[in-house]
């Protein structure tokens, strides 16, 4: 077979093949290699110009240059940036909710302005919802002890926080904010936006921990007892994987 920039066309079975063989009859190392990157060239410069563009600038996560955009679909250059204005414009045309633009000097989806309350309800649906018991807690231990690494979140809860600390930070809540020299670990922190969400000033204005803590006799007769106690100030050791929380 051989590929071209249109197309794969026949080789007639008279005519002999260029590519030598070794000893065993195999083709060379490196025409089988190439050969399935020349075949996607030949597949993707058979595609409709439009449609393919519209596909690849749905992943693209930043805005994409016609020179790439041509490299990639093995258009001319003229032909892409002729495609491109002409999407744009039909999607104006059509009062589509997103649009076209060249930006940077690139092509990207953006939505357009006038949707902007749908799109702003979508992204703030998840954080305006409720945080889970075991989300306060960890976000409390944070706001008292930051900057403070996870594992040593884990330790003063008693459970493994890893998933708690991810929706945290989705959120918006609490940031990096550094790492531990002795071990590396990341250190975490709240953000403005959780001053912001608690109604304060600053870190300064958190209620004291004292009024909410148990009596030093009850805290020792629980230890006592055997119940399970931690020290925040110990060294950091891994969470038990068995008590993962969401």
């Amino acid at each position: 077979m051989t590929t071209g920039a249109t197309g794969t066309h026949p080789v007639p079975a008279s005519e002999p093949q260029d590519e030598p063989s070794d000893a065993s009859g195999n083709e060379p190392a490196q025409a089988q290699e190439g050969a399935p990157t020349g075949l996607l060239a030949a597949a993707v410069a058979e595609l409709e110009l439009k449609p393919a563009l519209e596909a690849v600038l749905m992943v693209v996560d930043e805005p994409a240059t016609e020179e790439h955009l041509a490299k990639v679909l093995e258009r001319p250059r003229r032909a892409v940036a002729r495609a491109l204005r002409e999407l744009s414009d039909d999607y104006t045309r059509q009062g589509r909710g997103f649009d076209l633009r060249l930006v940077a000097g690139g092509w990207r989806f953006y939505t357009r302005p006038a949707f902007s309350p749908a799109v702003e309800r979508l992204a703030l649906d998840g954080q305006q919802a409720r945080l889970t018991q075991a989300a306060l807690e960890t976000l409390a231990v944070v706001a008292y002890r930051q900057p403070v690494s996870r594992s040593r979140v884990s330790a003063v809860r008693g459970v493994n926080c890893d998933g708690v600390m991810r929706t945290l930070l989705q959120r918006g809540l609490v940031e990096e904010g550094g790492t531990e020299p002795e071990t590396g670990a990341i250190l975490y922190r709240t953000t403005n936006y959780f001053l912001e969400r608690m109604g304060l000033r600053s870190l300064d204005e958190l209620p004291e921990l004292a009024p909410f803590l148990p009596e030093a006799d009850a805290v020792e007769a629980e230890s006592q007892e055997g119940l399970p106690s931690f020290d925040p100030d110990a060294p950091d050791e891994p969470a038990t994987p068995s008590t993962t929380e969401p």
